[in-house]
């Protein structure tokens, strides 16, 4: 699969995710908004409301039955005059009063809907008591005296559509309510499963990794085939369109774990630096480091004499390398050094004590000095770079380090070296905490992006 092809379907295999998530979050705040939906976009609820289990409540459903035939009914020249008009009022009194009673909205969790027509009806007709208001609406007596299809209007208009949005869910043989989702999001799991299988199988197969390894790198992507907890699916497509670059979601993710990442980021450091220091007091206290340089019958990892190796190295890259470079600085520390031990000399002074060469000239000491500077350093180039004088090198960096060695393994000297070098750590230990109190995270994240951003 080439370049072009993989981003390509990456990003297909990203929307398909998204798409999936935006029908998880709908199904899970459907129960929630769906008076939004019921009063702005009814087909919505037409078509999904079977998918839930939802039916109109029978309560509220018959109730606004009979609404219906009572302004039928009123729409004939009798009005209230008219003979089913008594009935129809009795039989809403009854209805409303065991609708209040036994509260149909509590088995939909809508008791905060029922509570707002109660307080509607009561403020209208100034009362709280929501029975003695329901029985007076609907009574020829209150009707009578006020203008019927003003009173009408604000019951189609503030009391009917709080009925409507009840509703009631069906139960199944378990005894749970009715949610066919998984009939949709089963056919999206399936093809979920396919590629997570197929995509970790061909990473396998074109990696060291075995298949597990594969699948349990992209662990993630597994929460899309769980049928419960869905909202978890928000994980696996974050990562999907991030990688795809479906949509650019740095900025977004730069924001949301700006304060975590800096908050944890600190501690981390923190522990890790401490930790560090702890552990190297440690061995220094314990004589580990010691023994580590000192102690042949340490296990060694490559070339065991190291020391002398480091010492060899050293000197060849003084030789070859820095001497030539520092040369003329050398010569005048040399010629000066040698000038002033020529005039300090007994032999200068002894010269000079000779009738005829008081006054040694100047000029000839100078000359000397010279001589006997660049003598001194091409002998010490020519040493080392003969096979006779690196043998003589070698006898003294050996010699050297053995007694270096034996020096070191004094008790009194490794105890001030560890002491000394202990309470230096503990130093440091303190400044680095004192400093990171001191120092903003947030301000190291930033300066951290921008580096990033200015690479």
């Amino acid at each position: 699969m080439n370049a072009k092809r993989a981003t390509w379907w990456s990003k297909a295999i990203a929307l398909i995710a998204l798409i999936n998530l935006i029908l998880v979050i709908f199904d899970l705040s459907y129960l929630s908004v769906r008076d939004i939906y019921f009063l702005h976009l009814p087909p919505v609820v037409k078509i999904y409301d079977p998918i839930k289990g939802i039916e109109p409540h029978p309560d509220t459903k018959e109730y606004l039955q009979t609404v219906d035939y009572f302004k039928q009914s009123q729409q004939s020249d009798e009005g209230l005059a008219a003979a089913s008009t008594q009935p129809l009022l009795k039989s809403l009194r009854q209805q409303s009063l065991f609708m209040i009673e036994e509260n149909p909205f509590l088995s939909a969790n809508k008791s905060a809907t029922f509570a707002k027509l109660k307080h509607r009806l009561e403020y209208r007709l100034q009362t709280r008591s929501t029975k003695e208001a329901f029985k007076t609406f609907w009574s020829r007596e209150y009707l009578s005296k006020r203008d019927l299809a003003t009173e009408l209007a604000f019951f189609t208009d503030k009391i009917e559509p709080l009925l409507k949005t009840n509703y009631y869910r069906r139960l199944n043989a378990n005894g749970l309510y009715v949610d066919n989702f998984w009939r949709i999001d089963i056919f999206l799991i399936i093809f979920f499963a396919l590629e997570y299988f197929g995509r970790t199988l061909w990473v396998a197969r074109n990696s060291d990794l075995s298949w597990g390894d594969a699948i349990a790198r992209n662990w993630y992507d597994g929460l899309m085939l769980i049928p419960v907890w869905r909202w978890l699916r928000i994980i696996p497509v974050a990562v999907r369109i991030h990688k795809s670059r479906l949509f650019n979601l740095e900025r977004t993710i730069t924001h949301i774990t700006h304060e975590p990442v800096a908050y944890i980021s600190q501690k981390v450091s923190l522990f890790v630096i401490v930790r560090l220091l702890n552990q190297s007091q440690t061995i220094i206290k314990d004589g580990t480091l010691a023994n580590l340089l000192l102690s042949p019958s340490q296990d060694r990892v490559g070339k065991a004499d190291k020391l002398n190796i480091v010492i060899d190295r050293l000197i060849s890259l003084t030789v070859y390398r820095v001497l030539p470079e520092v040369q003329p600085e050398l010569e005048d520390l040399l010629r000066y050094s040698l000038k002033g031990a020529l005039k300090e000399s007994d032999v200068y002074q002894v010269l000079r004590a000779i009738p005829g060469i008081t006054d040694l000239p100047q000029g000839a000491i100078e000359q000397l000095a010279d001589y006997l500077a660049q003598a001194a350093y091409n002998v010490l180039i020519d040493s080392y770079t003969d096979a006779q004088g690196k043998i003589l090198f070698d006898n003294l960096r050996d010699n050297f380090a053995s007694t270096l060695k034996d020096r070191l393994q004094d008790k009194n000297t490794q105890g001030e070296i560890e002491i000394l070098l202990s309470d230096l750590i503990e130093e440091w230990k303190l400044n680095y905490v004192k400093a990171s109190q001191q120092r903003d995270p947030e301000a190291t994240i930033a300066e951290t992006q921008k580096i990033a951003n200015d690479f």
